[in-house]
């Protein structure tokens, strides 16, 4: 953008408007670069004015010509001019102000004005500029201009640009700075482009109308305010270019450089003021201040500068724009040295100090100069790193041509370029020695100090650009002196710096021989770098696994067996980065270990085709001596990455599993067979499926069209390969039970269409034959259910085989329920002892029955008579064994829930309703008699299908549309839910230890557990069961919350979503029964015993569980306060203290739930229905004053959950204000009210709790009369409680010393209501008047108050008011309410 540029001018020297031939041109310093994107314009120079007026006088001319002939002609005027009136020296306080105008004449309005003049064009006229434009508004359109010798001279330059002058630059707008709006002396700025001609230029000279007013002197304020304004419109440029960064940063620093070399106190200056800029300071560097003051003295005025109300500077700013600051911050350090390395870095001016001032600058306490100066000065070092490694290259450059030279004959060798040579070499030797004492300078100075900067940041910037030296420069800097920083850095307790030196370190080690040189410094800090593996951030431990890693392929022997078995486990880590990480370690490590020529040699030996066997072996080692996990999946995934071509060969895993092994060789042992084809299945579900396994990813993965094309072919290639395969394995693994199970998983990894398209029907026949063979062969549930799985998956309707398998299917059903019909007749007729061959072919058939009915529709078999017989005999004389009881339960309800499910697709009869509810309720018996069973495995087998039942043939099977299935809908009754919870509490909360001593028992008893609570708990949140069973659970709460605490308060949280209410009494059924059983244990509530302790912190953490939003647990915390004290005083005759006293201990947990007003209600409920009797001990009576001060503590609980407001008017202000004047008249009007009455001896109930005609929630119950026992809530809790309730002895005294003055009281009571009468009319209609106007909709009532009341509930919850929920906050910081003022 085009900038006019002011130049000092030296006191004394002749005007630039004297004669252009003797004139010479003083020594001028810039303020500013020039930026101009049209032709190359002269600077408009404003030079002393002389005591003639005539060049105002001449009127301008319209020439028509472009902008140079004007400038021509305005030359030769000026000459002219110049001639006939010599410019004499005058004094500063004769000089008269005037002011040059140039003014654009539109050629359609030509008006007179004086005779334009010329203006001399000065040798440095500035050059083109790459820098962005800035946006010039009108305000901004004016800039001033002062000369450093003249101060009451005050020219002005005004250029007006014509219609057609356009701007065609692209580049970005800077903004003009504020305070250079704000002086006097402005000029006209105008953007000129290149390719538009500028006519109707002239010059005219007028003086200013100030020009007569000022006669003061300049001072040095004047002049030194002046320099700082430049300074900071230079600074602001070069900072909103870097920032904006749409130009280059070679562009930006060719233009400094042009600045400097012009002027290098100026450039420096712009430069300085840069980087005081970038930390976010306002502050600039005058010139005035950086030749007289101290580098400490400039950042103390710059520290003054900053403002300190926002801690935001650039570098920690977010968004985008910062982020890219930073970059091209970074940048222009790096491109500035890179320009300045051939000869200004030397001058021993420009560097020195800049290195001066960043040092001072990261020695600041403000973090912003700290910070941004130790970036700089890092950047700085780095820059200078690049800069020295070129010297070194030109070095080795200049000695080899002078070798040559010199090497030549004597007739041949050039003495001058020997010379010349040399001479070069020395100049290079000089530099080297200047750019190391500067890094030495900023390594001392910045590195060493701020490398532990209390800034993680600043840590982190130091470790990372050191980094960088060494990897750059590892002559110099690759030694122990320098890495011992990064070395104790790993111990950093921020993870940015930890991750920045594993970084640092990462790029050394990847380097072969740079690593050599690292075995010092590798044997110092292998362990802390082994440790970091298991470091609490993710990224950490990545990258510590990583350089590891390289540790371990560029280093001999370094890591031993013991660092790399820490390294081992992680393969098996949920965190699937540092898992594919360590897993790349194993790679390497195994990798080794294997000599490829060798394996080609065996490969050839025994016939192979795959060169991996060896490998394979290696691999199935490590799986089996990891006895951490057992998971092969996992360690699959981990390798998948790096070794996956070695474990989708799955020919050569075949090979090795059908490989025929002489007498001399060795093969694979059972156990390693047993690997790998866990293995082989395993690798076979990562490249069908293409996603990790569960607990290593979230959500699922999108595949691109690549992996897509490499999940078809990989699919298809094992397919062609294993449906050959496949049967030959099952033959031969046929007697091995885990084996078979894993191999049967393989056919759901098949394209199935291959066994048509490639006419493979015959492999199919033999596989389904393997899977028949295995079926009638074995008994284990797991492999059972495996032939079950694959019978379901080949029976797919989507392939043309289906037919095949289904005949086979049918064959298979049909001989298991021959042999299981023709048994159990054999068994359900004998009499006396039964035949144990004929009591295993039941079981045995029903074991494979039940594994094909749960994948397959057998109903149509008719097995249901048969088994629910076999139920019948085996459940009442009890001489079948569990496993009979336990299948034939399993067939019974898989034909239930076939039979469901055909009637929910089809239309169904009554006939089928009624024979479906019919032997739905036989299972249900049979089950519920089955819980009382003997065998704990039919125990809990019953209890798991009741569940189950009890959940499908709820309620909710009747929804979308199928009201027709509501005969089928069935409720639980009293007796099967006790039993239900009776189980649970018999065989969930039970102690682990009796699960014995193996921690693999233990885990898989948990899991049983867990999933017997969670069947339970879910029949309670669907609502199935009465909210109140759950009492029992909430109970075990803190005693088992290790265990199953995650599933007690997901249940604590469903429920309370169905009724609030409900599930407050529910928990405080709970903590009853505790305290009851704590009763009957002890015969009395000891308060300092660890049982009744441990009920109490259960009310506590039940406490917690209603959150911070009083409004919407209103109803039922009250409710549950109530509901506390009926039990605490329930059948409670006479003085002595109820059995259940201690209990209100616990109730007081609840208190801080409660609202303002809801604990004023509860107080005055408390105080009404349950006195404390008169003459009572106090020490008995603790717990109640432990419980009334609670309700009479004010916390800030009661106002987190409402919003604030403020009055929307000044009605509404006055309103509350005189609402205000209400309540505090009424309060001490009602002090008595909700009072303990005492007369004649004996306690008497006050009376109820009187709630004012259309006074708002928030009014304050009844207050305590100063000369009476009344209750007061807010002032017990503000003036009495600690004297009151923290020594409940003198509180009980104070009522048989005041008993005496009550009479007193009513008297006074009486005569204070009949004169409250005489005003209560004209108060109350006021009040309607004033409530209309802030309840405009009328009350509104809570959620929590809104959707439940309690019908048993003795107190009427005040609803807020619109305006209440307002401005509620206002009434709680009203000094009325505080009772600040004395009743």
């Amino acid at each position: 953008m085009p900038t006019l540029r002011s130049r000092k001018v030296s006191q004394g020297s002749e005007s630039v408007l004297s004669s252009p031939v003797g004139g010479s041109r003083a020594g001028s310093q810039l303020s500013s670069p020039s930026y101009f994107r049209g032709e190359q314009v002269a600077e408009l120079l404003a030079g002393q004015d002389t005591a003639s007026d005539d060049l105002s006088s001449e009127p301008e001319s319209d020439t028509g010509s472009d902008f140079e002939e004007t400038l021509k002609k305005g030359r030769k005027q000026l000459a002219t001019v110049a001639q006939r009136s010599p410019v004499p020296k005058r004094s500063r306080q004769a000089i008269s102000e005037k002011k040059i105008v140039v003014k654009k004449i539109n050629s359609a309005k030509q008006k007179a004005s004086p005779a334009p003049q010329s203006v001399k064009m000065p040798k440095s006229a500035p050059q083109l500029s790459r820098r962005p434009k800035r946006a010039l508004t009108d305000k901004e359109n004016d800039m001033m201009f002062s000369d450093s010798d003249q101060d009451s001279s005050k020219i002005s330059v005004s250029v007006s640009p014509s219609k057609s002058l356009m701007q065609l630059s692209k580049r970005p707008k800077r903004v003009l700075a504020d305070n250079n709006q704000t002086t006097e002396k402005k000029v006209r700025r105008v953007w000129m482009d290149r390719d538009h001609e500028v006519s109707d230029l002239s010059v005219t000279i007028k003086p200013h109308k100030s020009a007569m007013q000022s006669s003061r002197k300049p001072g040095q304020e004047s002049k030194l305010n002046n320099s700082a304004q430049n300074q900071k419109k230079d600074a602001n440029n070069l900072f909103e270019a870097v920032k904006l960064a749409k130009s280059a940063m070679q562009t930006l620093v060719d233009e400094w450089l042009e600045l400097y070399k012009q002027d290098k106190e100026t450039g420096l200056l712009e430069l300085l003021n840069f980087f005081i800029h970038c930390c976010g300071c306002k502050g600039v560097i005058a010139s005035e201040m950086f030749q007289k003051l101290q580098n400490a003295e400039i950042i103390r005025r710059m520290t003054e500068e900053f403002d300190e109300e926002s801690g935001d500077y650039p570098l920690s700013m977010a968004g985008p724009m910062w982020k890219k600051f930073r970059q091209n911050f970074c940048e222009f350090i790096a491109v500035l040295v890179r320009q300045c390395q051939y000869n200004v870095i030397y001058d021993e001016y420009m560097m020195d100090t800049l290195i001066s001032l960043l040092t001072g600058l990261s020695d600041s306490q403000v973090r912003a100069f700290r910070h941004t100066s130790t970036l700089a000065a890092m950047k700085l070092m780095t820059a200078l790193v690049d800069v020295a490694l070129n010297l070194n290259v030109h070095q080795e450059n200049n000695k080899r041509q002078y070798d040559t030279e010199r090497n030549k004959s004597a007739g041949k060798r050039a003495n001058d370029r020997l010379e010349m040579l040399l001479q070069k070499s020395k100049e290079m030797l000089q530099n080297q020695e200047e750019v190391e004492n500067m890094m030495n300078a900023i390594f001392k100075g910045v590195f060493v100090h701020r490398y532990r900067d209390l800034i993680a940041e600043i840590r982190a910037v130091c470790m990372e650009e050191i980094g960088v030296w060494m990897k750059r420069y590892s002559d110099s800097f690759l030694n122990d002196s320098y890495l011992k920083y990064v070395g104790w850095m790993l111990h950093d307790k921020q993870r940015e710096v930890r991750l920045k030196c594993l970084k640092s370190l990462r790029h050394l080690y990847e380097s072969k021989e740079i690593s050599q040189k690292l075995e010092l410094f590798t044997n110092r800090f292998k362990d802390r770098m082994v440790s970091m593996v298991l470091d609490m951030d993710y990224d950490v431990a990545v990258e510590a696994v990583s350089l590891l890693t390289l540790i371990l392929q560029n280093t001999e022997d370094v890591l031993g067996n013991e660092e790399c078995e820490c390294v081992y486990p992680l393969v098996y880590a949920s965190h699937r980065p540092t898992a594919a990480a360590a897993g790349y370690f194993v790679y390497i490590k195994l990798r080794r270990h294997y000599d490829a020529t060798l394996e080609e040699t065996i490969a050839k030996e025994r016939g192979r085709r795959s060169t991996n066997g060896e490998f394979i072996k290696l691999l199935l080692a490590f799986f089996l001596e990891s006895e951490l996990h057992e998971h092969c999946a996992y360690l699959v995934d981990s390798l998948w990455n790096h070794a996956g071509s070695v474990l989708k060969d799955w020919e050569g895993m075949t090979e090795l599993l059908l490989e025929e092994i002489g007498d001399d060789e060795e093969g694979l042992t059972d156990q390693e067979e047993s690997a790998l084809i866990e293995l082989m299945v395993c690798s076979m579900r990562q490249a069908v499926e293409v996603h990790p396994p569960i607990g290593r990813f979230s959500g699922k993965k999108l595949l691109t069209a690549k992996e897509k094309k490499l999940q078809m072919d990989d699919r298809a290639r094992l397919t062609e390969h294993l449906i050959v395969i496949i049967p030959q394995l099952l033959a031969k693994y046929s007697a091995d039970a885990e084996k078979v199970a894993n191999l049967l998983r393989i056919p759901s990894f098949f394209d199935l269409d291959i066994y048509s398209s490639k006419r493979q029907e015959k492999y199919l026949d033999l596989l389904l034959k393997q899977i028949r063979d295995i079926v009638e062969k074995h008994t284990g549930i797991e492999v059972l259910e495996a032939c079950s799985r694959a019978y379901y998956i080949l029976c797919n309707e989507e392939y043309t085989i289906r037919s095949r398998v289904d005949i086979a299917r049918s064959q298979i059903i049909d001989t298991l329920v021959g042999i299981f019909t023709h048994s159990a007749e054999d068994l359900l007729h004998e009499v006396g002892e039964t035949d144990e061959d004929n009591l295993y072919t039941v079981a045995s058939s029903l074991k494979r029955i039940a594994a094909l009915y749960n994948a397959h529709d057998l109903s149509r078999w008719e097995l249901f008579d048969n088994c629910y017989r076999i139920l019948e005999r085996g459940i009442d004389m009890g001489d079948l064994s569990e496993q009979i009881i336990v299948q034939a339960l399993l067939c019974v309800h898989f034909h239930i829930l076939w039979r469901l499910a055909l009637i929910s697709d089809y239309p169904v009869t009554k006939e089928q309703l009624i024979g479906l509810r019919k032997q739905r309720n036989m299972v249900l018996t049979a089950c519920q008699h089955g819980l009382s069973n003997i065998s704990s495995q039919v125990r809990e087998q019953s209890f798991i299908l009741l569940c189950d039942l009890l959940v499908i043939f709820s309620a909710q099977m009747t929804k979308d549309g199928n009201e027709e299935l509501r005969p089928l809908v069935f409720t639980a009754d009293v007796s099967l839910v006790s039993e239900l919870l009776s189980f649970v509490m018999d065989h969930v909360f039970v102690e682990a230890e009796e699960d014995g001593d193996d921690e693999t028992v233990k885990i898989e008893m948990l899991h049983k557990r867990r999933n017997f609570l969670a069947g339970f708990c879910k029949l309670i949140i669907y609502n199935m069961v009465d909210l109140r069973t759950a009492a029992d659970i909430f109970k075990q709460y803190m005693k088992y919350y290790n265990d199953y605490g995650d599933i007690i308060k997901e249940m604590l949280s469903k429920a309370r979503q169905i009724d609030k209410v409900e599930c407050a009494k529910t928990l405080l059924l709970s903590l009853q029964q505790l305290f009851s059983e704590l009763l009957q244990d002890q015969g009395y509530a000891d308060r300092a015993s660890v049982q009744f302790s441990a009920i109490k912190d259960l009310g506590r953490r039940f406490a917690l569980t209603f959150g911070v939003d009083l409004m919407k647990s209103r109803q039922s915390v009250v409710s549950l306060h109530l509901d506390g004290m009926k039990f605490v005083f329930q059948r409670h005759r006479g003085f002595d203290s109820p059995l259940n006293l201690p209990f209100l201990d616990v109730l007081s947990e609840f208190s801080c739930k409660l609202l303002r007003q809801d604990k004023k209600a509860v107080l005055a409920y408390l105080d009404k229905n349950y006195p404390a009797p008169l003459g009572a001990a106090p020490d008995e009576w603790l717990p109640l004053a432990s419980y009334r001060k609670s309700l009479q503590a004010r916390g800030d609980d009661d106002t987190m959950s409402m919003i604030s407001g403020k009055p929307s008017s000044l009605r509404a202000k006055r309103v509350a204000a005189a609402s205000a004047k209400r309540r505090r008249m009424e309060v001490s009007d009602t002090s008595v009210d909700g009072a303990w009455m005492h007369s004649g001896g004996s306690s008497q109930l006050g009376r109820k709790l009187a709630t004012p005609v259309l006074t708002s929630t928030l009014l304050r119950p009844s207050q305590w009369d100063t000369g009476s026992l009344h209750s007061s809530s807010d002032q017990d809790s503000e003036k009495g409680s600690e004297s009151d309730f923290a020594h409940s002895r003198s509180w009980l005294g104070s009522q048989n010393r005041n008993k005496q003055q009550n009479n007193q009281v009513q008297k006074n009571k009486v005569v204070k209501n009949r004169s409250r009468q005489k005003v209560r009319k004209q108060q109350l209609l006021s009040l309607m008047e004033e409530d209309g106007e802030d309840t405009d909709a009328g009350p509104m009532m809570s959620d929590a108050t809104s959707e439940h009341s309690d019908a048993n509930s003795d107190i009427n919850l005040e609803p807020l008011s619109r305006r209440g929920r307002a401005g509620l906050l206002q009434d709680l910081f009203d000094s009325t309410i505080l009772d600040i003022d004395d009743f």
